[in-house]
């Protein structure tokens, strides 16, 4: 058993198929497969199902993948140290990040990187559930987005708390002239209007329809996306407005566009950034984390 197999394996798992697998692993299918099958014979279980394409792993196999993405996490965060103790900080920091979030993602990058020039960074967009499974299975070393404080606690992890500071709508005083104003709108007056909203089963959207459900009412989702961009082109042409935590638009961006508040609970989970705990985390990960830590309580 070598630790490349190991890697081979985690790939399999993320990509779900024998040739996107070896891609990934810079390698050709047939050398995956056979890797792979050394593997399973080393190791004396079936780990694959394998049929005309890849279906799933076996039991075996998901007992074997939970230690191999801990021993691949702790490969990679030996490499990332090695790296650092001879250049200095840099290296790619694997970030998780759900879409729509109390914060701009990119304005923290911003400021780490003018304290860590050297850092780049992969960010995947995850659901607020995913996000705390990549965490916990290491596949990503920064997670940024919904969580259950109690749940934190008792997986070991630290976390840097973000700002609630609340939910508005965003519109096109061209389009929706009549929302021109700063009162908080009601529930019901939401309602009232067309929406650009995330898909429903995202943390932010859940919310969302717990609180005008409770209150009786369902809001009208005239678009559904995972993706900011076309609910913000949604928003633009006008084909309906956008209910978003305050903090996650940079306004600059947007300069035609209107917000409101909106007067709704708080959400019960709590937004924050969350690595591993200390001794776990990778150097990279861990300055990374003070120092976004450092610039958030300067916000």
């Amino acid at each position: 058993m070598d630790i490349k197999q190991l890697i081979y394996l985690c790939n399999l798992e993320r990509e779900r198929h024998f040739g996107r697998a070896a891609e990934a692993s810079f390698v050709s299918q047939p050398t995956l497969s056979m890797r792979l099958k050394n593997l399973e014979k080393e190791l004396g279980v079936s780990l694959i199902n394998r049929g005309n394409n890849f279906e799933g792993f076996t039991a075996e196999g998901e007992r074997v993948l939970a230690w191999a993405r801990e021993i691949v996490s702790v490969y990679q965060g030996l490499k990332l140290e090695v790296e650092s103790l001879k250049h200095g900080f840099n290296g790619t920091l694997r970030i998780g990040a759900v879409p729509q979030c109390s914060i701009s993602l990119a304005q923290m990058l911003k400021a780490v990187s003018e304290r860590f020039p050297q850092l780049d960074y992969r960010i995947a967009v995850l659901s607020a559930d995913q996000l705390l499974e990549a965490l916990t299975a290491h596949t990503v070393d920064i997670g940024i987005g919904f969580f259950e404080l109690a749940t934190l606690k008792e997986l070991h992890f630290q976390s840097q708390p973000l700002s609630d500071t609340g939910i508005e709508l965003v519109f096109h005083p061209q389009h929706f002239p009549q929302l021109v104003g700063d009162k908080p709108l009601t529930l019901a007056e939401v309602t009232a209007l067309p929406l650009c909203l995330a898909e429903p089963t995202r943390y932010f959207r859940r919310y969302l329809d717990q609180h005008f459900r409770e209150a009786g009412l369902t809001l009208h989702a005239r678009m559904e996306t995972t993706s900011i961009f076309q609910l913000l082109e949604g928003i633009f042409v006008g084909l309906g407005c956008g209910l978003f935590p305050q903090g996650n638009l940079l306004p600059a961006m947007t300069p035609d566009l209107q917000r409101r508040p909106i007067a709704i609970p708080a959400m019960s989970r709590h937004a924050a950034v969350v690595i591993a705990e200390p001794g776990r985390a990778t150097p990279l990960a861990q300055h990374f984390f003070d120092a976004a830590g450092n610039w958030l309580l300067q916000q």
